[in-house]
């Protein structure tokens, strides 16, 4: 790329220097939550070898992509703790060239590009796909995930609350005098600590990068956005939510309860009142339960949202050709596949 309007930077653990490639216009392109933070593309690069940020464009119309380099191809640089991945920087036809530019030009880096969880509410998922394919890229979007949420729209606890399911109802209400509650608007360390052991001990699989997850979740008690609570029951910790809150949304991280607490529903009761302080308290508009199709969610959420993958070939190079001949293969059977 001009090293004018773009190139590729390695410095993904440099924040400065992130929130620099990111985006040339602070206000434009300001992140609108965790993970367009370019805190948080820095946080994932300390720990991949392979993660760099690609970018174009003049200064106020730049487009950025922060990516790795995985087993031969480029991919977007993102964890299973990410809730969205999507390009960085202004929209509009400018943007739009600057994404295209740097779709063409990665080309010089690879003959195959990855990218998910694509949202599209925002025309992120299309818009990308428009660019990769005008840069000359073979481009398949499929759904790969889904995102639960909750539009608030103006209600109150109470008014929410009173639109759940009634075994949800039911059960705070036989269950929640057998619990206490304790909220916190800052990273305690004891809270966290009784949110690992109780995670390590929940059904749940073993945490992915646990210490990434705390040093996350320290940022964002510095800068005044966590929402941490912890469920006990007859004073010993039976359940822990990580929660954040910023600009009008409220974020579910993580939850988790022990097995030997489920009788007394700790984790219903420790929900509920989460989402009475962000609703009552913070007044946020929405809250996003995260991606997964977790059948218990719908209990609490009244919208689902569709997350996209991404995947680009470029068919001048040989090593796209395979991958495009099994692409070629898939559709084939999908068109003749019998309809039930």
């Amino acid at each position: 790329m001009n090293a004018q309007t773009g190139g590729y930077h390695k410095e993904v653990t440099n924040v400065q220097a992130a929130r620099a490639q990111a985006c040339g216009c602070a206000d434009a392109c300001a992140p609108t939550g965790p993970f367009d933070r370019p805190e948080w593309f820095a946080l994932l690069g300390e720990s991949r070898a392979g993660a760099f940020f690609a970018q174009a464009g003049a200064p106020d119309d730049r487009a950025s992509l922060a990516l790795e380099r995985v087993d031969g191809r480029v991919e977007a640089l993102r964890n299973w703790y990410s809730f969205i991945w999507r390009p960085q920087g202004a929209s509009g036809p400018q943007g739009d060239a600057a994404l295209a530019a740097v779709a063409r030009d990665l080309k010089r880096q690879t003959a195959r590009v990855t990218l998910w969880p694509l949202p599209d509410e925002d025309g992120s998922a299309s818009r990308t796909a428009q660019a990769f394919r005008k840069a000359g890229w073979l481009v398949s979007l499929s759904q790969c995930d889904e995102n639960h949420v909750l539009s608030v729209n103006g209600r109150s606890f109470a008014e929410y609350w009173a639109a759940r399911p009634g075994r949800l109802r039911t059960t705070l209400k036989r269950k929640a005098r057998k619990v206490d509650i304790e909220l916190v608007e800052h990273f305690d360390a004891s809270l966290w600590q009784c949110y690992e052991t109780i995670y390590a001990n929940s059904w749940k699989p073993e945490e992915g990068e646990p210490a990434l997850l705390r040093r996350f979740a320290e940022a964002e008690g510095a800068a005044g956005r966590i929402r941490l609570g912890v469920a006990y029951a007859q004073g010993e910790p039976v359940a822990a939510q990580f929660w954040t809150v910023e600009n009008g949304v409220a974020y579910i991280h993580k939850l988790a309860h022990l097995e030997s607490a489920k009788p007394i529903s700790p984790g219903t009761t420790l929900s509920a009142a989460l989402f009475e302080r962000v609703i009552d308290h913070d007044k946020v508009a929405l809250v996003d339960f995260g991606t997964g199709n977790d059948a218990y969610k719908a209990d609490w959420m009244e919208q689902v949202r569709p997350r996209f993958r991404l995947d680009a070939l470029d068919p001048a190079q040989p090593a796209a050709w395979l991958p495009l001949a099994k692409r070629q293969i898939r559709s084939i059977l999908a068109s003749v596949r019998p309809r039930r």
